[in-house]
Protein backbone atom coordinates (compact mmCIF):
# COMPACT_ATOMS: atom_id res chain seq x y z
CA UNK A 1 0.00 0.00 0.00
CA UNK A 2 1.22 3.59 -0.67
CA UNK A 3 3.01 5.24 1.95
CA UNK A 4 4.12 1.79 3.22
CA UNK A 5 8.20 2.61 2.70
CA UNK A 6 7.41 5.84 3.95
CA UNK A 7 5.68 5.10 7.48
CA UNK A 8 8.31 2.67 7.95
CA UNK A 9 11.58 5.11 7.80
CA UNK A 10 9.32 7.97 10.21
CA UNK A 11 8.75 5.32 12.38
CA UNK A 12 12.47 4.11 12.90
CA UNK A 13 13.65 7.80 12.83
CA UNK A 14 11.31 8.29 15.84
CA UNK A 15 12.06 4.85 17.26
CA UNK A 16 15.67 6.64 17.93
CA UNK A 17 14.16 9.63 19.28
CA UNK A 18 11.76 8.18 21.67
CA UNK A 19 15.09 6.45 23.19
CA UNK A 20 17.02 9.92 24.04
CA UNK A 21 16.10 11.41 27.49
CA UNK A 22 16.97 14.41 26.54
CA UNK A 23 16.99 16.03 22.87
CA UNK A 24 19.99 18.48 21.46
CA UNK A 25 19.66 21.05 18.59
CA UNK A 26 22.12 18.36 16.77
CA UNK A 27 19.62 15.39 17.37
CA UNK A 28 16.63 16.95 16.12
CA UNK A 29 18.79 17.72 12.87
CA UNK A 30 20.09 14.82 12.11
CA UNK A 31 16.71 13.43 12.28
CA UNK A 32 14.77 16.26 10.29
CA UNK A 33 18.14 15.30 7.30
CA UNK A 34 16.21 11.54 7.73
CA UNK A 35 12.80 12.94 7.25
CA UNK A 36 13.73 14.43 4.32
CA UNK A 37 15.77 11.95 2.53
CA UNK A 38 12.49 9.82 3.59
CA UNK A 39 9.70 11.99 2.00
CA UNK A 40 12.07 12.62 -0.81
CA UNK A 41 12.32 8.77 -1.80
CA UNK A 42 8.64 8.90 -1.20
CA UNK A 43 8.72 11.42 -4.41
CA UNK A 44 7.51 14.29 -2.74
CA UNK A 45 7.76 17.65 -4.29
CA UNK A 46 11.33 19.00 -3.43
CA UNK A 47 10.18 22.47 -2.39
CA UNK A 48 7.62 21.07 -0.23
CA UNK A 49 10.08 18.96 1.43
CA UNK A 50 12.36 21.75 1.87
CA UNK A 51 9.60 24.26 3.55
CA UNK A 52 7.81 21.42 5.50
CA UNK A 53 11.15 20.44 7.21
CA UNK A 54 12.31 23.95 7.65
CA UNK A 55 8.68 24.62 9.75
CA UNK A 56 9.46 21.57 11.31
CA UNK A 57 12.60 22.37 12.78
CA UNK A 58 11.77 25.79 13.87
CA UNK A 59 9.19 24.69 15.74
CA UNK A 60 11.24 21.58 17.04
CA UNK A 61 14.31 23.73 18.04
CA UNK A 62 12.15 25.81 20.82
CA UNK A 63 12.79 25.69 24.34
CA UNK A 64 9.28 24.10 25.23
CA UNK A 65 10.37 21.41 22.77
CA UNK A 66 13.82 21.04 24.26
CA UNK A 67 12.95 21.07 28.24
CA UNK A 68 9.61 18.67 27.62
CA UNK A 69 9.15 15.92 29.81
CA UNK A 70 9.51 13.77 26.34
CA UNK A 71 10.61 15.66 23.94
CA UNK A 72 10.89 13.05 21.32
CA UNK A 73 7.31 12.89 21.69
CA UNK A 74 7.15 16.34 21.22
CA UNK A 75 8.83 15.94 17.56
CA UNK A 76 6.46 13.37 16.57
CA UNK A 77 3.43 15.43 17.70
CA UNK A 78 5.01 18.13 14.87
CA UNK A 79 5.56 16.42 12.51
CA UNK A 80 1.88 15.10 12.75
CA UNK A 81 0.53 18.41 12.94
CA UNK A 82 2.94 19.59 10.01
CA UNK A 83 1.88 16.48 7.88
CA UNK A 84 -1.85 17.69 8.69
CA UNK A 85 -1.06 21.07 7.56
CA UNK A 86 0.71 20.02 4.22
CA UNK A 87 -2.54 18.10 3.25
CA UNK A 88 -4.59 20.93 3.59
CA UNK A 89 -5.95 20.96 7.73
CA UNK A 90 -9.54 20.77 7.00
CA UNK A 91 -11.20 17.62 5.21
CA UNK A 92 -13.02 19.49 1.91
CA UNK A 93 -16.50 17.85 0.84
CA UNK A 94 -17.87 18.89 -2.88
CA UNK A 95 -19.74 22.42 -2.53
CA UNK A 96 -22.88 21.83 -3.96
CA UNK A 97 -25.30 24.14 -4.98
CA UNK A 98 -28.04 25.00 -2.18
CA UNK A 99 -31.88 23.66 -2.16
CA UNK A 100 -32.56 21.50 -5.10
CA UNK A 101 -30.65 23.65 -7.25
CA UNK A 102 -28.70 21.64 -9.73
CA UNK A 103 -25.02 20.93 -9.07
CA UNK A 104 -22.92 20.65 -12.10
CA UNK A 105 -19.27 18.62 -11.74
CA UNK A 106 -16.85 17.94 -14.23
CA UNK A 107 -14.37 15.40 -13.65
CA UNK A 108 -10.92 15.65 -16.11
CA UNK A 109 -7.74 13.81 -16.36
CA UNK A 110 -5.45 12.39 -18.20
CA UNK A 111 -6.02 8.79 -19.47
CA UNK A 112 -5.69 5.59 -17.44
CA UNK A 113 -5.70 7.73 -14.32
CA UNK A 114 -9.20 5.69 -13.52
CA UNK A 115 -11.84 8.81 -14.24
CA UNK A 116 -14.64 7.00 -15.64
CA UNK A 117 -14.34 4.50 -13.16
CA UNK A 118 -13.88 7.14 -10.06
CA UNK A 119 -16.61 9.68 -11.74
CA UNK A 120 -19.27 6.31 -11.28
CA UNK A 121 -17.69 5.72 -7.33
CA UNK A 122 -18.74 9.64 -7.04
CA UNK A 123 -22.53 9.26 -8.69
CA UNK A 124 -22.76 6.24 -6.14
CA UNK A 125 -22.02 8.62 -3.08
CA UNK A 126 -24.46 11.45 -4.01
CA UNK A 127 -27.04 8.09 -4.54
CA UNK A 128 -26.28 7.44 -1.21
CA UNK A 129 -26.55 10.81 0.68
CA UNK A 130 -30.42 10.87 -1.39
CA UNK A 131 -29.39 13.08 -4.28
CA UNK A 132 -30.26 11.85 -8.03
CA UNK A 133 -27.41 12.75 -9.88
CA UNK A 134 -27.14 12.04 -13.57
CA UNK A 135 -24.27 10.67 -15.53
CA UNK A 136 -23.22 12.02 -18.71
CA UNK A 137 -21.02 10.18 -21.05
CA UNK A 138 -18.60 13.22 -22.57
CA UNK A 139 -15.84 10.91 -23.51
CA UNK A 140 -16.12 10.57 -27.19
CA UNK A 141 -12.72 9.62 -28.23
CA UNK A 142 -12.08 6.04 -26.18
CA UNK A 143 -13.30 3.33 -27.49
CA UNK A 144 -15.14 1.65 -25.21
CA UNK A 145 -15.20 4.63 -23.04
CA UNK A 146 -19.36 5.30 -23.24
CA UNK A 147 -19.96 1.54 -22.78
CA UNK A 148 -18.09 1.61 -19.48
CA UNK A 149 -19.26 4.98 -18.02
CA UNK A 150 -23.24 2.87 -18.78
CA UNK A 151 -21.98 -0.61 -17.21
CA UNK A 152 -20.65 0.96 -13.84
CA UNK A 153 -23.62 3.68 -13.70
CA UNK A 154 -25.79 0.29 -13.88
CA UNK A 155 -24.27 -1.39 -11.20
CA UNK A 156 -24.08 2.00 -9.20
CA UNK A 157 -27.90 2.49 -9.88
CA UNK A 158 -27.70 5.46 -11.29
CA UNK A 159 -28.96 6.84 -14.67
CA UNK A 160 -26.27 7.68 -17.72
CA UNK A 161 -27.23 10.20 -20.26
CA UNK A 162 -25.08 9.50 -23.36
CA UNK A 163 -25.95 10.60 -27.36
CA UNK A 164 -22.84 8.66 -29.35
CA UNK A 165 -19.63 9.51 -30.35
CA UNK A 166 -20.85 11.86 -32.68
CA UNK A 167 -21.26 14.55 -30.92
CA UNK A 168 -19.22 17.45 -29.80
CA UNK A 169 -18.75 16.92 -25.92
CA UNK A 170 -20.33 20.78 -24.72
CA UNK A 171 -23.37 19.40 -27.03
CA UNK A 172 -23.87 16.87 -24.93
CA UNK A 173 -22.98 18.50 -22.16
CA UNK A 174 -26.12 20.66 -23.01
CA UNK A 175 -28.56 18.20 -24.18
CA UNK A 176 -27.48 16.55 -20.57
CA UNK A 177 -28.67 19.54 -18.77
CA UNK A 178 -31.86 19.68 -20.28
CA UNK A 179 -33.04 16.34 -19.49
CA UNK A 180 -31.88 16.84 -15.93
CA UNK A 181 -34.62 19.66 -15.48
CA UNK A 182 -37.29 17.52 -17.38
CA UNK A 183 -35.76 14.45 -14.75
CA UNK A 184 -35.36 16.19 -11.70
CA UNK A 185 -31.66 14.98 -11.66
CA UNK A 186 -29.93 17.53 -9.12
CA UNK A 187 -26.57 16.50 -9.91
CA UNK A 188 -24.88 16.26 -13.25
CA UNK A 189 -21.66 14.81 -13.44
CA UNK A 190 -19.79 15.29 -16.70
CA UNK A 191 -16.87 12.53 -17.35
CA UNK A 192 -14.92 13.88 -20.08
CA UNK A 193 -12.02 12.26 -22.42
CA UNK A 194 -8.64 12.55 -21.07
CA UNK A 195 -5.49 12.21 -22.95
CA UNK A 196 -1.99 10.80 -22.46
CA UNK A 197 -0.53 13.89 -21.92
CA UNK A 198 -1.69 17.28 -21.75
CA UNK A 199 -2.39 18.78 -24.48
CA UNK A 200 -3.91 22.23 -25.84
CA UNK A 201 -7.30 20.50 -27.87
CA UNK A 202 -7.84 18.55 -24.67
CA UNK A 203 -7.84 22.54 -22.43
CA UNK A 204 -9.69 23.65 -25.48
CA UNK A 205 -12.62 21.08 -25.21
CA UNK A 206 -13.05 21.55 -21.45
CA UNK A 207 -13.07 25.22 -21.44
CA UNK A 208 -15.79 24.85 -24.54
CA UNK A 209 -17.77 22.66 -22.27
CA UNK A 210 -17.42 25.24 -19.37
CA UNK A 211 -18.77 28.02 -21.85
CA UNK A 212 -21.81 26.33 -23.08
CA UNK A 213 -22.72 25.04 -19.57
CA UNK A 214 -22.22 26.08 -16.15
CA UNK A 215 -19.66 24.09 -14.11
CA UNK A 216 -20.19 24.38 -10.04
CA UNK A 217 -17.12 22.04 -9.45
CA UNK A 218 -14.14 20.77 -11.94
CA UNK A 219 -12.83 18.08 -10.36
CA UNK A 220 -9.47 16.32 -11.68
CA UNK A 221 -8.69 12.41 -11.18
CA UNK A 222 -4.99 11.87 -10.79
CA UNK A 223 -2.66 8.54 -11.01
CA UNK A 224 -0.89 8.31 -7.72
CA UNK A 225 1.40 5.95 -9.61
CA UNK A 226 2.55 8.41 -11.19
CA UNK A 227 4.46 10.68 -8.81
CA UNK A 228 5.50 14.11 -9.27
CA UNK A 229 3.92 13.65 -12.41
CA UNK A 230 0.54 13.48 -11.09
CA UNK A 231 1.35 16.93 -9.54
CA UNK A 232 2.75 18.49 -12.53
CA UNK A 233 -0.55 17.36 -14.28
CA UNK A 234 -2.59 18.85 -11.34
CA UNK A 235 -0.94 22.24 -11.69
CA UNK A 236 -0.98 22.36 -15.58
CA UNK A 237 -4.88 21.87 -14.96
CA UNK A 238 -5.22 24.51 -12.97
CA UNK A 239 -3.56 26.54 -14.17
CA UNK A 240 -5.67 26.38 -17.66
CA UNK A 241 -8.81 25.39 -16.72
CA UNK A 242 -9.57 26.15 -13.02
CA UNK A 243 -9.85 23.13 -10.25
CA UNK A 244 -11.65 22.77 -7.68
CA UNK A 245 -10.69 19.81 -6.14
CA UNK A 246 -8.29 16.30 -6.61
CA UNK A 247 -8.66 12.74 -6.46
CA UNK A 248 -6.19 10.60 -6.27
CA UNK A 249 -6.73 7.13 -7.48
CA UNK A 250 -4.45 3.78 -6.75
CA UNK A 251 -3.81 5.00 -3.65
CA UNK A 252 -3.67 0.93 -2.30
CA UNK A 253 -1.18 0.16 -4.87
CA UNK A 254 2.77 -0.61 -4.47
CA UNK A 255 3.57 3.99 -4.72
CA UNK A 256 5.35 6.08 -3.29
CA UNK A 257 2.47 7.93 -2.59
CA UNK A 258 4.17 11.34 -2.78
CA UNK A 259 1.67 13.04 -5.17
CA UNK A 260 -1.01 12.91 -2.19
CA UNK A 261 1.31 15.39 0.07
CA UNK A 262 2.48 17.73 -2.70
CA UNK A 263 -0.56 18.05 -4.27
CA UNK A 264 -2.53 20.69 -1.87
CA UNK A 265 1.38 22.85 -0.99
CA UNK A 266 1.83 22.77 -5.20
CA UNK A 267 -1.59 23.72 -6.36
CA UNK A 268 -3.42 24.93 -3.67
CA UNK A 269 -6.06 22.97 -4.15
CA UNK A 270 -7.49 20.06 -1.83
CA UNK A 271 -7.29 16.40 -2.42
CA UNK A 272 -11.69 15.61 -1.69
CA UNK A 273 -11.25 11.51 -2.12
CA UNK A 274 -8.91 9.07 -2.40
CA UNK A 275 -9.50 5.72 -4.17
CA UNK A 276 -8.44 2.76 -2.65
CA UNK A 277 -9.10 -0.01 -5.15
CA UNK A 278 -10.84 -1.44 -7.88
CA UNK A 279 -14.80 -2.15 -6.32
CA UNK A 280 -16.88 0.83 -6.95
CA UNK A 281 -17.34 1.37 -3.42
CA UNK A 282 -13.72 1.86 -2.65
CA UNK A 283 -13.74 5.18 -2.75
CA UNK A 284 -12.38 6.78 0.66
CA UNK A 285 -13.14 10.75 1.70
CA UNK A 286 -9.67 12.04 2.44
CA UNK A 287 -9.33 13.23 5.79
CA UNK A 288 -5.70 14.69 5.97
CA UNK A 289 -5.27 14.16 9.82
CA UNK A 290 -6.21 10.42 9.64
CA UNK A 291 -3.95 10.38 6.56
CA UNK A 292 -1.37 12.03 8.91
CA UNK A 293 -1.89 9.11 11.57
CA UNK A 294 -1.31 6.36 9.25
CA UNK A 295 1.87 7.56 7.64
CA UNK A 296 3.04 7.84 11.07
CA UNK A 297 2.04 4.51 12.29
CA UNK A 298 -0.73 5.71 14.48
CA UNK A 299 -3.66 3.99 12.78
CA UNK A 300 -6.78 5.25 11.35
CA UNK A 301 -9.44 4.07 13.81
CA UNK A 302 -12.24 6.30 13.29
CA UNK A 303 -11.69 5.24 9.26
CA UNK A 304 -12.08 1.45 10.75
CA UNK A 305 -15.12 2.41 12.66
CA UNK A 306 -16.81 3.93 9.80
CA UNK A 307 -15.82 1.45 7.72
CA UNK A 308 -17.44 -1.46 10.40
CA UNK A 309 -20.85 0.84 10.58
CA UNK A 310 -21.47 1.26 6.99
CA UNK A 311 -20.92 -3.11 6.41
CA UNK A 312 -21.66 -4.31 9.66
CA UNK A 313 -25.71 -5.26 10.50
CA UNK A 314 -26.55 -3.71 13.91
CA UNK A 315 -29.23 -6.61 14.13
CA UNK A 316 -26.19 -9.01 13.40
CA UNK A 317 -24.31 -6.87 15.69
CA UNK A 318 -26.14 -6.88 18.79
CA UNK A 319 -27.03 -11.13 18.82
CA UNK A 320 -23.56 -11.90 18.29
CA UNK A 321 -22.77 -9.73 20.88
CA UNK A 322 -25.07 -11.99 23.18
CA UNK A 323 -23.96 -15.40 21.69
CA UNK A 324 -20.53 -14.17 22.64
CA UNK A 325 -21.63 -13.46 26.37
CA UNK A 326 -23.02 -16.40 26.14
CA UNK A 327 -20.05 -18.34 24.64
CA UNK A 328 -23.09 -20.02 21.95
CA UNK A 329 -22.08 -18.80 18.91
CA UNK A 330 -21.50 -21.25 16.19
CA UNK A 331 -19.51 -21.66 13.15
CA UNK A 332 -22.83 -19.79 10.92
CA UNK A 333 -21.61 -17.24 13.36
CA UNK A 334 -17.80 -17.30 12.48
CA UNK A 335 -19.05 -17.03 8.89
CA UNK A 336 -20.44 -14.15 9.25
CA UNK A 337 -17.79 -12.44 10.84
CA UNK A 338 -15.39 -13.60 7.95
CA UNK A 339 -18.34 -12.22 5.64
CA UNK A 340 -18.15 -8.79 7.44
CA UNK A 341 -14.18 -8.63 7.23
CA UNK A 342 -14.07 -8.94 3.60
CA UNK A 343 -17.07 -5.88 3.26
CA UNK A 344 -14.20 -3.88 5.00
CA UNK A 345 -11.72 -5.13 2.53
CA UNK A 346 -10.40 -8.05 3.63
CA UNK A 347 -7.57 -9.02 6.49
CA UNK A 348 -4.76 -6.21 4.72
CA UNK A 349 -7.23 -3.40 4.69
CA UNK A 350 -8.20 -3.62 8.33
CA UNK A 351 -5.08 -4.04 9.84
CA UNK A 352 -3.53 -1.22 7.79
CA UNK A 353 -5.78 0.94 9.75
CA UNK A 354 -4.14 -0.65 13.10
CA UNK A 355 -2.15 2.00 14.93
CA UNK A 356 1.27 0.10 14.99
CA UNK A 357 0.13 -2.80 12.54
CA UNK A 358 -0.01 -1.38 9.59
CA UNK A 359 1.01 -3.27 6.69
CA UNK A 360 4.87 -2.00 6.90
CA UNK A 361 4.96 -4.03 10.24
CA UNK A 362 3.25 -7.16 8.77
CA UNK A 363 5.42 -9.04 5.78
CA UNK A 364 3.41 -9.29 2.46
CA UNK A 365 4.02 -13.43 2.26
CA UNK A 366 2.63 -13.49 5.68
CA UNK A 367 -1.05 -11.22 4.78
CA UNK A 368 -1.20 -13.29 1.90
CA UNK A 369 -0.58 -16.60 3.98
CA UNK A 370 -3.39 -15.11 6.25
CA UNK A 371 -5.79 -14.52 3.45
CA UNK A 372 -4.90 -17.63 2.01
CA UNK A 373 -5.57 -19.49 5.64
CA UNK A 374 -9.07 -17.67 6.21
CA UNK A 375 -10.25 -18.87 2.48
CA UNK A 376 -9.62 -22.60 3.95
CA UNK A 377 -11.09 -21.69 6.83
CA UNK A 378 -13.98 -20.38 4.71
CA UNK A 379 -13.83 -23.57 2.53
CA UNK A 380 -13.77 -25.89 5.79
CA UNK A 381 -17.09 -24.56 7.05
CA UNK A 382 -19.01 -24.26 3.74
CA UNK A 383 -18.36 -28.36 3.79
CA UNK A 384 -20.46 -28.82 6.43
CA UNK A 385 -24.10 -29.40 6.73
CA UNK A 386 -26.28 -26.65 8.14
CA UNK A 387 -26.73 -28.72 10.99
CA UNK A 388 -22.77 -29.30 11.54
CA UNK A 389 -22.09 -25.43 11.59
CA UNK A 390 -24.55 -24.49 13.81
CA UNK A 391 -24.60 -27.86 16.32
CA UNK A 392 -20.32 -28.41 16.55
CA UNK A 393 -20.95 -31.07 19.47
CA UNK A 394 -22.13 -33.62 16.82
CA UNK A 395 -19.14 -33.14 14.74
CA UNK A 396 -17.20 -37.36 14.83
CA UNK A 397 -14.47 -38.43 12.75
CA UNK A 398 -16.63 -39.71 9.79
CA UNK A 399 -18.22 -36.04 9.45
CA UNK A 400 -15.18 -34.59 9.40
CA UNK A 401 -13.48 -36.91 7.29
CA UNK A 402 -16.40 -36.03 4.96
CA UNK A 403 -16.15 -32.20 5.39
CA UNK A 404 -11.87 -32.54 4.55
CA UNK A 405 -12.74 -34.38 1.48
CA UNK A 406 -15.82 -31.65 0.38
CA UNK A 407 -13.22 -28.70 0.89
CA UNK A 408 -10.64 -30.66 -0.53
CA UNK A 409 -8.10 -30.41 2.68
CA UNK A 410 -6.71 -33.55 5.56
CA UNK A 411 -8.40 -33.81 8.06
CA UNK A 412 -5.91 -32.51 10.47
CA UNK A 413 -6.84 -28.96 9.46
CA UNK A 414 -10.29 -29.43 10.13
CA UNK A 415 -9.43 -31.38 13.57
CA UNK A 416 -7.19 -28.08 14.31
CA UNK A 417 -10.06 -25.47 13.10
CA UNK A 418 -12.85 -27.24 15.45
CA UNK A 419 -9.73 -27.64 18.47
CA UNK A 420 -9.27 -23.74 17.99
CA UNK A 421 -12.81 -22.93 18.03
CA UNK A 422 -14.02 -25.05 21.32
CA UNK A 423 -10.60 -23.31 23.12
CA UNK A 424 -12.12 -20.03 21.72
CA UNK A 425 -15.21 -20.95 23.25
CA UNK A 426 -13.34 -21.56 26.54
CA UNK A 427 -11.87 -18.75 26.73
CA UNK A 428 -15.00 -16.47 25.98
CA UNK A 429 -16.15 -18.31 29.02
CA UNK A 430 -13.47 -17.01 31.36
CA UNK A 431 -13.56 -13.68 29.84
CA UNK A 432 -17.36 -12.50 29.71
CA UNK A 433 -16.58 -9.06 29.43
CA UNK A 434 -14.03 -8.65 26.85
CA UNK A 435 -16.61 -8.56 23.91
CA UNK A 436 -18.94 -6.46 25.51
CA UNK A 437 -19.30 -3.92 22.27
CA UNK A 438 -21.72 -4.72 18.96
CA UNK A 439 -24.13 -1.61 20.58
CA UNK A 440 -23.42 -2.83 24.69
CA UNK A 441 -22.88 0.06 27.46
CA UNK A 442 -18.50 -0.23 26.55
CA UNK A 443 -18.86 1.08 22.87
CA UNK A 444 -21.00 0.82 20.08
CA UNK A 445 -19.37 -2.25 18.64
CA UNK A 446 -16.39 -4.47 18.35
CA UNK A 447 -14.52 -5.50 14.75
CA UNK A 448 -16.05 -8.78 13.43
CA UNK A 449 -13.31 -10.77 14.25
Amino acid sequence: MAFDSLSEKLQNVFKNLRSKGRLTEDDVKAALKEVKMALLEADVNFKVVKGFVKDVQERAIGQDVMNGLNPGQMVIKIVHEELIKLMGSETTEIKLQPGQATTVIMMAGLQGAGKTTTTAKIAGKFKLKGKKPLLVACDVYRPAAIKQLQINGEKQGVEVFSMGENHKPANIAKAAMEHAAKNGNNIVILDTAGRLHVDEDMMAELQEIKETVTVHQTILVVDAMTGQDAVNVASSFNEKIGIDGVIVTKLDGDTRGGAALSIKAVTGRPILYVGMGEKLSDLEQFYPDRMASRILGMGDVLSLIEKAGETIDEEQAREMSKKLKKAQFDFEDYLMSMQQMKKMGGMSSVLSMMPGLGNSKIKDEDMEKGEKQMARIESIIYSMTLEERRNPDILNPSRKRRIAKGAGVDISEVNRLVKQFEQMKKMMKQLPGMMGGFGGKKGRFKLPF
